[in-house]
């Protein structure tokens, strides 16, 4: 699997806002399913199922503890790239219609080489 592939795979994984809810919950500790319920107001299957689906995809890290299991970020630079990517949406927003975010022809054909 390319690189692109992999950041694609990676993306969707964080394309869930109840995913980003939690993220941002868990933030720079370790969190358990309780806390991350009680935090989102999702329901405990729910929230067990993202975890399971950011843990696959090596966003999560689990530690047990006793009988329970605390999730925390495996990389916490993911808080300051999602911080980035929250200031560049807000800065989209606010984007006039007439300012085009595309020129045409797109910028890739004259890098690609191609008219």
């Amino acid at each position: 699997m390319d690189d692109a592939a992999k950041l694609q795979m990676y993306l969707q994984t964080l394309g869930d806002a109840n995913r980003l809810k939690m993220i941002n919950y868990i933030g720079e500790r370790e969190c358990s399913v309780s806390e991350i319920v009680e935090s989102t107001g999702l329901s405990q299957p729910l929230v067990s199922h993202h975890l399971r689906t950011l843990r696959e995809s090596q966003i999560l890290e689990t530690e047990r503890k006793g009988p329970f299991v605390y999730y925390k970020l495996k990389d916490k630079r993911l808080l300051s790239a999602l911080g980035i990517l929250l200031e560049i949406s807000g800065e989209l927003k606010d984007r006039k219609p007439h300012e085009a975010m595309f020129c045409s022809p797109p910028w890739w054909t004259s890098f690609w080489g191609s008219k």
